[in-house]
């Protein structure tokens, strides 16, 4: 497992805090929740016979953690591969769905985000924010810059709302012409008709709120029955509000 500085967050709800993964035994309880919420909440395609969603990435990247302090259960998990991991494994995780050349001079400076759920029980801002905070203090104490992370958008429509959501969101939140990456199975443009008034999944709506973009146009994910965009951003230009919240823990 990699080795990296001890840190602490604790949230502003008592009893919840979060922390790097420091044994096999807290992995594996991220590693039944992931499953818990992918396969048997979501439906996706995941192999498994002891209700664990393990990869070839697990033992080479950090796990971020959310803790209920009361009965010590796993609540919420990201996992973190760096440019060591992706280079040990052989690519970026990413790299499945999209062709990463642009991105080639600052991976480097990356961290890239995966895996990220969170216990049905515990869906709210202050867990997910507490996460964050706890991905910028890793973040600083690795000197990385950057994040990178796949975004989900269900395609239980066939795909309908993410191509809808797409056309709005480009609008706004795309990325400069330079970090844009092509996805290696993209939406099937001509049978789809885009939503005309696409919901934005929480957790995308959050990233690009604290002031990320995302890299281009979707690719589909058929094993986990959804749609995915690349999420992208530069922890230097964290919108105000954001900073505020994370600069005295970090």
């Amino acid at each position: 497992m990699p080795q990296t500085s001890r840190f602490n967050t604790t949230g502003p709800k008592i009893g919840l805090s979060v922390r790097l993964a420091e044994n096999r035994q807290e992995i594996e309880a991220a590693q039944r929740l992931r499953y818990q919420v992918f396969a048997g909440e979501l439906g996706a395609d995941i192999q498994s016979s002891n209700g664990l969603d393990t990869d070839e990435y697990d033992q080479h990247c950090h796990h971020l953690l959310a803790f209920d302090e009361a009965t010590g259960e796993v609540v919420g998990c990201y996992r973190l591969i760096t440019e060591e991991a992706a280079r040990t494994v052989g690519s970026w995780y990413s790299e499945h769905e999209f062709d990463l050349s642009p991105l080639h001079d600052i991976l480097p400076q990356t961290v890239e985000l995966g895996r990220a759920c969170i216990h049905p029980e515990y869906r709210n801002g202050g867990l997910i924010m507490l996460l964050w905070t706890g991905l910028v203090k890793f973040m600083h104490d690795e000197n990385l810059r950057f994040m990178i992370g796949c975004g989900s958008i269900s395609t239980a429509d066939g795909g309908h709302e993410a191509a809808g959501l797409y056309h709005v969101l480009k609008e706004k939140y795309l990325a400069p012409e330079q970090w844009r990456v092509r996805p290696l199975n993209p939406l099937k443009w001509s049978e789809l008709t885009p939503a005309a008034n696409p919901e934005c999944p929480s957790l995308i709506k959050g990233y690009l709120k604290a002031g990320a973009w995302f890299c281009g146009e979707p690719c589909v994910d058929e094993a986990f029955n959804c749609a995915d965009v690349l999420i992208l951003m530069d922890i230097t230009q964290l919108n105000d509000r954001y900073l505020q919240r994370f600069a005295p823990k970090i």
